[in-house]
């Protein structure tokens, strides 16, 4: 899976407004809970309103609008509207 579709899939992931563990997201995405840490850490870095820490779970603010965009074709204005880096989805 590249890692804008598993970014994506996170941030779905997130949206159900439960709190969700890395081992629980490694497990669905088939990668190890480290590489869902940084993930995490992207992705907060980016402005996704996410809470949450390692160890203890994660879970997306109520409010956050639903991404408009589907991964493979993620734009710049897109992205922008949902607090994420374009170039940090692309890479």
């Amino acid at each position: 899976m590249r890692r804008a579709d598993r970014l994506f899939q996170i941030v779905q992931a997130l949206r159900g407004g439960r709190l969700v563990t890395a081992r629980r997201l490694s497990e669905d995405l088939e990668v190890s809970e480290r590489t869902i840490y940084r993930d995490m850490a992207d992705l907060i870095g980016s402005g996704v309103p996410v809470e949450g820490e390692a160890g203890v779970g994660y879970l997306m603010r109520s409010g956050c609008p639903p991404p408009k965009t589907d991964p493979q074709r993620c734009d710049c204005q897109s992205c922008k509207e949902n607090g994420l880096d374009v170039y940090q989805i692309r890479n």
